[in-house]
């Protein structure tokens, strides 16, 4: 039987230890094509690139059928990936292992999650996956497991499942041995209290260095906060249609 075909990337950089832990765990599995960004591209949601060319160039990736690094975000990874570099499309399309948590909304702003949301919109079935350790030496072996059973079930269920859904899994930072299981979560509502570093240069001029801290008060039963307190991994599927149907439905008695 043929091996399925799956698309790696991640917003840490091709040199990151979370992509070479995930290709790891799927080498015999599939087989693996990785385009991922030559350096860090944290934050930058579904950002693409126009004002500059895009560079890619071959490069070796232990456990890769093929590999290649792109001078652009995990989205343009996506992108030409997917027209240019390979042949066919891709069985699934995997993003990370991040270092940090993806979680609530974290989300919007992850490069790992717009890489994962790029493929959703090509029809493909796509994850991001994040562990709760921005540690770059950080230990990733409790992800092995978690990534094969959620890579298995897509792959098994492919045809049946909901279209065009990109799916956020987060991975708490604890022994493989303790983590209860998965779960199957909303994203929880959250906020980033956020501050502004005002520094200055040599030459007297302001910049400013962004900072903050993570606040929620909704670590409720269902949501991949809870869950993940709890020692289970989360998975919320999601979408990139941002339409708001609920307030829709109510904007129709009103006319402007």
């Amino acid at each position: 039987m043929n091996k399925p075909t799956i698309l790696i990337t991640n917003d840490d950089g091709i040199q990151a230890k979370g992509i070479y832990n995930l290709v790891s765990f799927l080498k015999e599995l599939a087989n693996i094509v990785v385009v991922a960004p030559s350096k860090a591209q944290s934050g930058q949601s579904m950002a693409i690139t126009i004002a500059d060319p895009l560079r890619v160039h071959k490069t070796s990736f232990d456990g890769a059928k093929q590999a290649f690094s792109c001078s652009g975000t995990p989205t343009d990874c996506v992108k030409i990936a997917i027209h240019e570099i390979l042949e066919e499309k891709p069985d699934l399309i995997l993003s990370g292992i991040n270092h940090g948590s993806n979680a609530s909304v974290n989300v919007n702003y992850s490069g790992t999650m717009g890489a994962a949301i790029e493929g959703s919109m090509e029809g493909i079935a796509s994850v991001g996956f994040s562990l709760l350790n921005h540690d770059p030496q950080a230990e990733f072996s409790m992800c092995e497991q978690i990534v094969k059973d959620v890579v298995q079930f897509l792959l098994k269920n492919k045809h049946s499942l909901p279209s065009h859904i990109a799916y956020n899994v987060n991975i708490p930072n604890i022994k493989a041995s303790e983590i209860k299981g998965i779960k199957w979560c909303r994203q929880a509502n959250g906020d980033w209290v956020e501050q502004l570093e005002k520094r200055f240069d040599g030459s007297n001029q302001a910049y400013y260095w962004l900072t903050g801290s993570f606040d929620t008060q909704d670590k409720i039963q269902g949501t991949d906060l809870f869950a993940l307190e709890q020692g289970f991994a989360s998975v919320v599927p999601i979408q990139y249609d941002l339409t708001n149907y609920k307030a829709l439905k109510a904007l129709e008695n009103y006319d402007i």
